[in-house]
């Protein structure tokens, strides 16, 4: 008898906290958040360009290789990095893919280093300073363009 007053209890109360909580939301309806100040767009923006900053510097930087390569030894300003056709289909990799994951392969590959973590700081510079270099360009996720062609030095350290 016991354990049948304890199991209707039991419902009772879940019961009671679920008409409770429905009641409470009913009463306090959520609202929506204020537009964002100029200040705080101005501070967002700085944060923006500081992130922009470090991502330029890693994809100039030989740092995230073990060979001397940097990201901009093939994708100078980002050229050809497409980031505005992710996520798409990568055959070298056999599967539909984020930017950060070929990132990922350019480091592991052509510059022998190790992946970034997906999440990491310096994944989000990369991603945000080839997203940034690609401003303007109309989103088409999946396309799969000619790579545009890279520009031609005739000048300068490394010309022969």
């Amino acid at each position: 008898m016991k354990s049948n007053t304890k199991g209707r209890l039991f419902a009772f109360t879940g019961t009671t906290v679920a008409i409770v909580s429905f009641a409470f939301l009913a009463i306090e309806p959520a609202q929506a958040r204020k537009p964002f100040t100029q200040d705080e767009l101005a501070a967002q923006y700085k944060d923006l360009m500081a992130t922009v900053k470090e991502g330029d510097d890693l994809w100039h930087s030989a740092k995230l290789g073990k060979n001397g390569l940097a990201c901009a030894n093939c994708h100078p300003d980002a050229a050809a990095s497409n980031p505005h056709t992710f996520p798409k289909w990568q055959a070298n990799l056999g599967q539909v893919i984020p930017l950060r994951d070929m990132i990922n392969w350019c480091i592991q590959v052509p510059l022998e280093g190790q992946a970034l973590d997906a999440n990491s700081k310096e994944m989000k510079a990369l991603e945000a300073y080839a997203f940034y270099m690609h401003r303007g360009f109309k989103l088409k996720p999946g396309e799969n363009t000619k790579q545009h062609p890279p520009v031609e030095v005739r000048s300068g350290a490394g010309y022969p």
